[in-house]
């Protein structure tokens, strides 16, 4: 099976070296590969990196950017029958990241699949917690649920063709699209043994917008799912308790309660900004998807 790994870029010259140093390291066991910039006007070098390593780069106006866009951009100039969809801020681990990846749409078992994420050294602490809850230690193949997540995720070409990313979402395009494969038949599945290093360096105000922008499109994924202002504080407190809890049992507590009191009152303001205008809640669905643990 030949593969195109498609990399979205905005000024990710930081990470960009070590990301395509890994995927160069890959142990490809009979695959080929080949590597998509999908660049929307990057300034910093990041173009001059991307040639280094010989990658393809195709273009999209800054103007015109969309995260389903961007990817729809990608997957059409890509050559693979498998495409594999990461971050320009994550870095694949180990040499079997790519193998492991892909195996399950080499076997059948899924149409659409996502790996594993972990924090950096200088991730905040409550992004390592979040880690921890979606990324969990065994593969579940297939699941049952629509979670998927595009920073470390392949998806077979031919699935994309018949069902490309939408492309007016403000996030979450590969929860709509896995929403839309499952109505199909076609199967999401979570691959443990494929991780990546996923970085956030973000002010607390980006942390903010984040969460709104994918608030906002979990309205057309989930409109079922409502966060008003007493969910808010119920997960707010909820989140900085259970994360100080943890960071206690760490005896670190002094040194990360100020950035766990600040990320999760980011995360959940700006989910409440992006959701609470909108529709009648399902509490067993928002409970799974938006509380700490």
């Amino acid at each position: 099976m030949d593969a195109s790994i498609v990399i979205r870029t905005y000024n990710e010259a930081k990470w960009l070296p070590d990301l395509l140093a890994a995927v160069k390291s890959q142990t490809l066991d009979g695959l080929s590969a080949e590597t998509v910039i999908v660049d929307s006007g990057s300034t910093d070098g990041t173009l001059r990196i991307a040639e280094e390593h010989q990658c393809r780069v195709v273009h999209i106006r800054k103007d015109d950017f969309t995260f389903g866009r961007s990817l729809n951009v990608g997957c059409e100039a890509a050559q693979g029958e498998a495409l594999i969809f990461i971050s320009g801020h994550c870095i694949p681990v180990g040499p079997h990241w790519l193998a492991n990846l892909i195996q399950p749409l080499r076997d059948g078992r899924a149409e659409y699949v996502y790996g594993h994420q972990q924090g950096h050294e200088s991730s905040k602490y409550s992004e390592h917690q979040l880690f921890r809850k979606y990324y969990p230690e065994r593969s579940v193949l297939p699941q049952e649920d629509i979670f998927c997540n595009n920073a470390n995720s392949a998806l077979l070409k031919s699935a994309w063709t018949a069902h490309p990313f939408d492309e007016t979402l403000t996030g979450l395009e590969d929860m709509e699209l896995a929403k839309r494969l499952v109505s199909t038949g076609m199967r999401i599945g979570y691959v443990a043994d494929s991780s990546v290093i996923h970085i956030h360096e973000e002010t607390w105000a980006r942390v903010k917008n984040r969460y709104e922008r994918e608030a906002i499109a979990l309205q057309s994924v989930l409109p079922d799912v409502h966060v008003n202002f007493w969910d808010f504080l119920r997960y707010f407190l909820a989140g900085v308790l259970l994360d100080s809890g943890q960071a206690i049992q760490e005896r670190a507590f002094t040194k990360h309660f100020g950035e766990i009191f600040m990320f999760r009152l980011m995360q959940y303001w700006g989910t409440y900004r992006g959701n609470h205008q909108h529709r009648r809640l399902s509490a067993r669905r928002k409970e799974a998807y938006f509380y700490p643990r």
